[in-house]
């Protein structure tokens, strides 16, 4: 897996946080690489480093501490002070063996405000070098700008906005892809490769969900080299096609 140049000034400043401690927002619209980087953070883990990832943020407070109780090898207490207790404990003690805490809680913006106001208090007793991520769509900062939810913004030290690719960037990720699966530059035609382009709205993942769903199209038709006409083929699909045009269906 390797990074776009957007993504790897994210990434790289992230490590930088997550050595000196922070708190930070990585936020944007559905596609657009948040998820690249969060596995770019958790597949290179150093052995001075402990990478822990909340995901199912539709949880409760109880269920989020089992998660973490689970990530740090934490026995489960029934009791919301015991299990608190033993994390910062074992938090204190990794930070003694000389490890760094990275905690990635992602789709952030789903998870209860209340939730993430007592796992705020929870970490404020971490070793002071550990860092905080959270990873969601934009509606996140609305969240945190709220008045109440100062506690949570006044210690926020960096955040980001992962935007849509421009159409020469887009083009790069295509081709680099191709060279990731070793597969030739010639495997999409020019027109093929502008249309996935455009269609794809710089969003990371439709063009690779597009260029994959064309590939596949491709198979089925027994062709080697991916034209329009094989692009055409899968933007009829309804999903592809645009609310107006849907309506001209039905």
């Amino acid at each position: 897996m390797t990074l776009l140049p957007a993504q790897q000034d994210i990434y790289d400043t992230l490590k930088v946080h997550s050595s000196q401690g922070g708190f930070c927002l990585v936020m944007g619209m559905p596609g657009t690489g948040k998820t690249v980087i969060k596995e770019f953070l958790k597949n290179n883990e150093s052995k001075q480093t402990l990478v822990v990832t909340i995901a199912r943020t539709l949880h409760t407070y109880t269920n989020t501490i089992k998660i973490l109780c689970q990530a740090f090898n934490v026995d489960f207490a029934a009791c919301h002070f015991k299990c608190e207790k033993k994390l910062i404990e074992e938090a204190h003690s990794l930070k003694q063996q000389g490890k760094n805490i990275v905690i990635i809680i992602d789709e952030a913006h789903l998870m209860e405000i209340t939730t993430l106001r007592k796992l705020r208090l929870l970490f404020e007793d971490f070793p002071k070098n550990h860092n905080v991520i959270l990873i969601g769509q934009p509606e996140l900062l609305n969240n945190i700008n709220l008045g109440v939810n100062q506690d949570i913004k006044s210690r926020v030290t960096y955040s980001t906005i992962t935007k849509r690719l421009n159409p020469d960037d887009m083009k790069a990720f295509i081709l680099g892809e191709l060279d990731r699966i070793k597969l030739g530059h010639n495997t999409f035609t020019e027109d093929a490769i502008d249309l996935i382009v455009r269609s794809s709205d710089g969003v990371l993942r439709k063009t690779r969900n597009l260029c994959l769903s064309c590939m596949l199209e491709s198979v089925r038709l027994r062709t080697k080299i991916i034209g329009l006409d094989t692009v055409n083929r899968v933007l009829i699909q309804p999903h592809w096609r645009k609310e107006q045009d849907l309506g001209q269906i039905y």
